[in-house]
């Protein structure tokens, strides 16, 4: 293994490009270079393998969804940087090999060195670091591998791996739209928080089929109160429509790009009847959690994929009605995520203390902005709230910035970065 040395001349480009778009706004590029750096000199680790390990920051191991947020904004240096392609490349790979080492695990670890939760009640290997099982986990290799092709051209990335890997995430969602009677999946974990665990002996709180498909815990990591998290089976609509078109263009199977349309109509018609409800003052709108069963959990969490992500994940536009109202919602009061002090407001999570905003929610707002001075506004925000680190962190007292969680947070850094990027006009092509 080897940590990335000089940092590629096309992030200097790239700074260089910014810089002549931001004559009203300058400080924010110091800011950029810190971020982007951080991640790049820090967090990234060519493997003798040929494969890219990528650690969220301050914990030692990998998250599937993290790793390809955090390489996300690197997607606009590889369109012309062939070594930058080949490190996400080599990322998406061992996310694939990841996935079928285990594909309900959520982070591993760089090798079987047996570190993590170990002790948690569940099938551990020493490969894996945390074994929760969140849908966006799966969605996020599948979409990373899609955004390399759309970005750069490259489809090395789907062979035989890659086909093998789509089919056992098709394989689980398909067993998780009946999590009652057809999944083997458990998790408990003892002497912990209760968003820790899951109830019922790892079984999970009871749900219905609805044609969505299950997940345990939310992409905070945070057990689920209700199995259906609408935003995640968005998600997995969304790279579904990838593997479809991946399937007809590149690998020309068939029978790949029919059972992946037919999974995600069964789970977007799924969200369509069970996951909108009649607010009395927002009207139709999405609930953050369903059961099937009747109930409903209306909030948002910061962490991606959220009710306020959907048109950056690019199910629905951000002018579609009932998102319009759902984005009403959660940014309000009436969301129980969300903060506001003097210092700032936008969401938080319940992974985080009471009246602490995250910058990946803020930069997210921006990112579903259409008007240019709001994300000026939000990256100003942003910028204020960096207790003068010159880096984001996971969340902060709307109050008091200075008293925040996570000084070394990569997917933080990197959201700031693509919201500046967005401003500038340049943009991942998707």
């Amino acid at each position: 293994m080897e940590s990335l040395g000089q940092e590629p001349v096309s992030l200097g480009r790239l700074a260089e490009r910014m810089s002549d778009r931001l004559t009203s706004a300058p400080h924010l590029l110091p800011i950029f270079q810190n971020a982007i750096r951080n991640t790049w000199g820090t967090t990234l680790k060519r493997m003798e393998d040929g494969t890219t390990f990528v650690i969220t920051g301050d914990i030692p191991a990998m998250w599937l969804r993290d790793s390809a947020a955090q390489v996300r904004p690197f997607l606009v240096l590889a369109a012309e940087d062939r070594e930058v392609g080949d490190l996400i490349e080599g990322l998406v790979v061992r996310q694939l090999k990841s996935i079928l080492l285990d594909p309900h695990a959520n982070a591993f670890n760089e090798s079987p060195n047996g570190h993590g939760h170990q002790g948690d009640e569940t099938e551990m290997s020493p490969w894996i670091w945390e074994r929760k099982y969140e849908i966006d986990s799966l969605c996020y290799p599948l979409q990373l591998s899609y955004l390399l092709w759309k970005n750069t051209g490259r489809i090395s990335q789907f062979g035989d791996l890659f086909k093998e890997a789509a089919s056992v995430i098709m394989d689980l969602w398909t067993t998780e739209q009946r999590h009652e009677t057809d999944s083997k999946y458990r998790f408990q974990r003892r002497d912990c928080v209760p968003t820790d665990t899951l109830i019922r002996e790892g079984k999970g709180a009871e749900t219905g089929y609805t044609g969505m498909t299950w997940s345990g815990f939310r992409p905070s990591d945070d057990a689920c109160d209700y199995g259906y998290l609408i935003p995640s089976n968005m998600f997995a609509v969304v790279v579904l429509g990838y593997l479809q078109e991946i399937a007809k263009e590149v690998l020309r199977d068939e029978e790949l790009s029919s059972r992946a349309y037919h999974l995600a109509a069964e789970i977007d018609n799924g969200i369509q009847q069970y996951g909108i409800v009649e607010h009395p003052e927002f009207g139709k709108m999405y609930a953050y959690e369903t059961d099937g069963l009747g109930n409903h959990n209306l909030m948002d969490d910061a962490n991606v994929p959220s009710l306020l992500s959907i048109p950056y994940l690019g199910y629905r536009g951000t002018n579609d009605a009932v998102y319009r109202n759902t984005r009403r919602f959660i940014l309000s009061r009436n969301n129980p995520c969300y903060y506001a002090g003097s210092a700032a407001e936008g969401i938080g999570s319940p992974h985080t203390p009471k009246g602490y905003v995250w910058h990946i929610a803020l930069a997210m707002q921006g990112l579903t902005d259409d008007r240019v001075e709001e994300k000026e506004r939000l990256l100003k925000v942003m910028s204020e709230t960096d207790a003068g680190t010159g880096l984001m962190h996971e969340s902060f007292n709307a109050d008091h910035p200075e008293d925040y969680t996570r000084p070394w947070f990569s997917w933080a850094n990197m959201m700031f970065c693509e919201l500046l990027m967005d401003y500038c006009g340049v943009r991942v092509q998707r």
